[in-house]
C-alpha cells in the first residue's frame, strides 16, 4: 500500500528522491506526532487557569520568541547545519523531561501549567520552522513543488496518531507521562536529519558546493531581521502569516470557551481536545494524499494560497450572520485542515528560490516572531472585537488575507518562469 501511494504521488521520481521524500515524510511525522501528543494537554493546562487569561499567555509566547530567535540566529552564525539541527531537538527533548518531573510533583500547579503552555507553544513553531527551513535547504524549486505536498502528509499522520496516542493512554497513565513518550518521538527526527544531510551531499560532484553546505549560516545574530525589513517579498510574506495568525486566534479562543464552559474534569478536557485534533488531522491527511499536488499543479500558486482565505471569508460572515456551534466547528476544521494540506505547502514554496539566510534566519523570524506576534495581538483584541461582531471583522481579515496570498503567488508564479 505504501509503495503504490508513493507511487501514485511521485510516480515520475527518480529512487534516490523517493528514499529521500519518504526520510522527509517520516521526519515530520514523528515531529508533530511528538506535538501533538501534548497538544491536549497544552489546552487542557491553558484553560485551567481561565480562558480569560489566554492572551496574557500568547504575550508570554511572543515575548519568549523574541529571546529565542537571536539565540538561534546566533548558532546558525557559528555551527554547520549537521551540528545545530540535532542540538535544536536536543534542548526541546531535554525541557520536555524537566516539564515531566514538574507536572508529576503537582499538575495542579498554575505557574507550571503556564510555563509548559508557553514553552510547548515556542516548541510547536520554533521546530516546525527549522523543519521545514531545513527541507526547502535540501530540496530545489521542481523538487519542492512535487514532493512537499507529500512529505506535509507525514506531518498529518503523525498529527493524527499523536492526539490519539493521547486520549487512548491518558487516562491510564495520566497527562504528564505524555510528555516522555513525546521525547522518544522527538528523538527519532535525529536519523532523518542525518540521513536527509548525507543525501544532499551526495547529490552534487561540486565541491565547492558541499564544502558551503556544511558550514555555518553566514550573517549576524539579527542578519534575518535585516533581510526582512529590506525586502518587500518577505514584508508580504510576513502580512500574510499575520493575517492567517489572526484567523486562527479568533477561531482558537472560540473552541477555548466552548470547551471550558463544558467540561470541568481534566481527563475529559484533554480527550475533546485531542478528538477534535484527530478529526482535522486525519483529514488533512487525505487531502494531501490525494488532492494537494493537483490543487497546486491545477490552480498555481496564487489561487491556491488565495482558496482557504476566500473560504474563511465567505464562513465568517455567515456566522457573523447566524452565530452557532455547528458552523463554529465547521470553520474550525476547514480552517486547519486547509492550513495543514493546502496552505503550508504552497507556502513554504514562497521560500524554495531564496538563499540559505534567509531560509534559516529571515523565515524563523517570520514563522515564530510574526506568527506569535499575531497570536498575542489578536487575543486581546478578541473581546472588543466580539462586542463589535467577531464574524464580520474576522471576513474582513480573511478577504485582505486572500488578496495578500494571490499577490504573493503570482511573484513566486513569475519567478518560476
Amino acid at each position: 500500500m505504501l509503495n503504490s501511494t508513493l507511487r501514485l504521488l511521485a510516480r515520475d521520481e527518480p529512487g534516490q528522491s523517493r528514499l529521500a521524500a519518504w526520510v522527509g515524510f517520516a521526519y515530520f511525522f514523528f515531529l508533530l506526532s511528538s506535538y501533538y501528543v501534548l497538544r491536549p494537554v497544552r489546552e487542557m493546562l491553558g484553560v485551567s487557569g481561565g480562558t480569560k487569561n489566554l492572551p496574557w499567555l500568547f504575550s508570554a509566547t511572543f515575548a519568549a520568541m523574541l529571546l529565542a530567535v537571536p539565540a538561534y540566529g546566533w548558532i546558525c552564525s557559528r555551527f554547520p547545519r549537521r551540528r545545530f539541527l540535532p542540538w535544536v531537538y536536543g534542548f526541546f527533548i531535554s525541557h520536555l523531561l524537566l516539564f515531566y518531573g514538574l507536572l508529576q510533583w503537582d499538575i495542579n500547579n498554575l505557574w507550571v501549567a503556564r510555563s509548559f503552555f508557553v514553552w510547548l507553544s515556542v516548541f510547536s513553531l520554533f521546530t516546525v520552522s527549522v523543519f521545514w527551513s531545513f527541507m526547502t535547504d535540501v530540496f530545489d524549486k521542481q523538487l519542492a513543488q512535487r514532493l512537499f505536498g507529500f512529505i506535509s502528509a507525514g506531518g498529518s499522520l503523525g498529527a493524527m496518531v499523536g492526539p490519539l496516542l493521547a486520549t487512548g493512554l491518558v487516562g491510564a497513565i495520566g497527562p504528564a507521562s505524555l510528555l516522555l513518550l513525546s521525547a522518544l518521538l522527538l528523538a527519532l527526527t535525529l536519523p532523518c536529519i542525518h540521513f536527509l544531510l548525507r543525501w544532499q551531499a551526495g547529490q552534487t560532484t561540486d565541491h565547492s558546493a558541499r564544502f558551503a553546505g556544511d558550514q555555518p549560516v553566514a550573517g549576524g545574530v539579527l542578519s534575518g531581521l535585516g533581510l526582512l525589513l529590506r525586502s518587500p517579498y518577505l514584508l508580504g510574506i510576513s502580512g500574510f502569516i499575520l493575517l492567517a495568525s489572526a484567523n486562527g486566534t479568533f477561531l482558537y479562543l472560540l473552541q477555548a470557551d466552548f470547551v471550558a464552559n463544558t467540561f470541568t474534569d481534566k481527563t475529559q478536557q484533554t480527550q475533546v481536545f485531542g478528538a477534535i485534533d484527530s478529526v482535522v488531522n486525519g483529514l488533512s491527511i487525505l487531502v494531501q494524499l490525494i488532492f494537494t499536488r493537483r490543487i497546486i499543479a491545477t490552480l498555481g500558486a496564487a489561487w491556491t494560497l488565495a482558496s482557504i482565505p476566500i473560504i474563511m471569508a465567505l464562513g465568517f460572515a455567515a456566522f457573523g450572520w447566524n452565530p452557532s456551534l455547528p458552523l463554529l466547528l465547521v470553520l474550525m476544521i476547514l480552517r486547519r485542515v486547509g492550513d495543514y494540506a493546502i496552505l503550508r505547502p504552497a507556502r513554504e514554496m514562497l521560500f524554495a528560490p531564496l538563499d540559505r539566510v534567509t531560509k534559516y534566519k529571515a523565515k524563523n523570524i517570520i514563522d515564530t516572531v510574526v506568527f506569535r506576534g499575531g497570536d498575542a495581538l489578536t487575543s486581546w483584541l478578541y473581546a472588543p472585537f466580539g462586542a463589535l461582531g467577531i464574524g464580520l471583522i474576522a471576513a474582513v481579515i480573511a478577504s485582505a488575507w486572500a488578496g495578500l496570498g494571490f499577490v504573493l503567488g503570482r511573484r513566486h508564479q513569475q519567478t518560476q518562469r
